[in-house]
């Protein structure tokens, strides 16, 4: 099928819409602006410059119109015998003669309506040899007054002033004319604004290419950041910029490179998550089908024994969906609510509900007296978790130690237990979502976890900026586990502190 090209309303066909790049559109602008400065620039000093050149013009005139008066003033050259004028024709030879003449400046005597007199051949101005000229001045009044005047001939632009002259007995009248030729003098004003008009072309030529390679430099973040994009995809987010300046585009895109690490982090937690969640919750799905698909329906046993796996399946799965909750919820700013807490009475109420945990010899180490800014709730969420891996692994009547302490601005909350310990292999895997050391799976009951309750433990800890990290026992026959929440003290308030406070709990 042919395709029509578009047409406007007038029937005309459309153009098509030009796409610019940065550059080029920083470019032009650069240019036009550039441009756009030289042009008033110089307008505005050629204007000017002409300007004074037409006030030199007309003062010159006003300066040969005085001197004229001062000649008739004064009388005759002193070689010549009569004191003063007798006739027209010897005024206006003495003031042709001794008119002082610049450059594009010419004088003419008119005797009874007729050229008379002439400038001396070393002028250069003839104003005789314009005839156009000659025939205007020609029928100037001999009353006329004195005025500047602007003639326009084919030969040139003339500004000029006209002198009647008379002398007292004399019938005859003359006419003194002095001439400039403004043409000559613009054009002289022009030639030098053409040679600054092509200084002006070859100076934007040269910001032209300075600024096509600075613009460019510039942008190459820009250009980075694009072929980046067009490199990232939904399996590969790899790809970064190459950042070398320290301008804000550099910051640009160091922080696109900062954003593209926080994606893959978050992409990659993703899909790990979904691998695991998948897994952890395939196990207790075809535990459950296949107790289902041999279930004897006539044998009551075996249907309570069946109902009794499959609810506590269920009810492993229902604590692997709040634990992925707790942890989706712990990078929202309103996960913990900090509010003054006494550090001593919250380690008193987690040491009352540590007891319902299990057989242990319950021993506090270490109780702080002081008050800091923590959500009480979520620490003490953290804190059961701890105990609750220490009573999974201990054996029963063993002794947990747990404790607070103030160090500097860190407050510290730690359990202490006297099971197995955690192997080297496992010291950093056992704070990833899912994994468990060998000693938890080792003792891990039909109701225990799924290797998510040190990593919430992380992420309360990571909330109130601190952490939790492993310790090793300092007495060398000891060769249980240790577990530290380091907090920061904020707004701390200390009192006193008391120690090695044992309380014994049997059942």
């Amino acid at each position: 099928m042919r395709h029509r090209p578009q047409r406007g309303s007038d029937g005309a066909s459309a153009a098509p819409h030009v796409h610019l790049t940065v550059r080029a559109r920083v470019l032009s602008a650069v240019l036009l602006l550039a441009a756009l400065a030289v042009l008033i620039a110089g307008g505005t000093a050629y204007a000017l410059q002409a300007q004074r050149t037409d006030a030199r013009i007309d003062d010159s005139l006003r300066r040969a119109v005085e001197f004229l008066r001062t000649v008739a003033t004064s009388g005759p050259q002193p070689e010549k015998t009569q004191a003063e004028f007798t006739n027209a024709e010897d005024l206006l030879y003495d003031a042709v003669q001794r008119r002082g003449l610049t450059q594009n400046e010419g004088v003419i005597a008119f005797l009874d309506g007729s050229p008379h007199w002439l400038a001396s051949g070393s002028v250069s101005l003839r104003l005789e040899a314009d005839h156009e000229l000659l025939r205007i001045l020609s029928v100037i009044p001999a009353d006329s007054a004195v005025e500047l005047r602007t003639v326009d001939t084919d030969v040139t632009q003339y500004r000029l002033v006209a002198i009647a002259v008379s002398v007292t007995g004399d019938p005859h009248t003359g006419l003194f004319v002095v001439a400039v030729d403004r043409g000559a003098e613009i054009a002289d004003l022009t030639s030098t604004y053409v040679t600054y008009s092509i200084v002006a072309i070859g100076s934007l030529v040269v910001i032209a290419i300075v600024a096509w390679f600075v613009v460019g430099r510039l942008l190459r973040p820009i250009r980075l950041l694009r072929d980046t994009a067009r490199h990232i995809t939904e399996s590969d987010l790899s790809e970064r910029i190459e950042v070398t300046g320290t301008d804000d585009l550099s910051d640009l895109a160091r922080t696109v490179n900062e954003m593209l690490d926080r994606l893959e982090s978050a992409f990659g937690s993703q899909r790990e998550l979904l691998d695991d969640v998948g897994h952890e919750l395939r196990t207790p799905l075809t535990i459950v089908r296949g107790h289902l698909e041999l279930l004897d329906p006539d044998d009551p046993e075996d249907v309570r024994a069946t109902q009794a796996l499959a609810l506590d399946e269920l009810d492993r799965m229902h604590r692997l969906v709040d634990d992925l909750v707790m942890l989706a919820t712990a990078e929202r700013p309103d996960f913990v609510r900090l509010a003054p807490t006494d550090v001593g009475r919250l380690t008193d109420d987690v040491l009352d509900k540590a007891r319902g945990l299990g057989r242990r010899r319950w021993l506090v180490a270490a109780r702080a007296d002081a008050t800091v800014w923590v959500d009480s709730q979520r620490i003490t969420q953290a804190w059961l978790q701890l105990l609750a891996n220490a009573v999974r692994v201990s054996a029963e009547g063993s002794t947990i130690r747990i404790g607070s302490e103030i160090h500097g601005d860190r407050v510290l909350l730690w359990v202490e237990d006297e099971g197995p310990g955690v192997a080297p292999d496992d010291e950093q895997a056992i704070f990833e979502r899912f994994q468990r050391g060998r000693a938890d799976r080792r003792s891990r009951r039909a109701d225990g976890g799924v290797g998510l309750g040190l990593p919430i433990v992380a992420a309360i800890a990571a909330a109130h900026h601190g952490t939790v990290r492993l310790e090793h026992a300092a007495r060398p026959t000891h060769t249980g586990a240790m577990f530290v929440l380091d907090l920061p003290a904020v707004d701390l308030a200390l009192g006193g502190r008391s120690t090695d406070i044992e309380l014994l709990e049997h059942r």
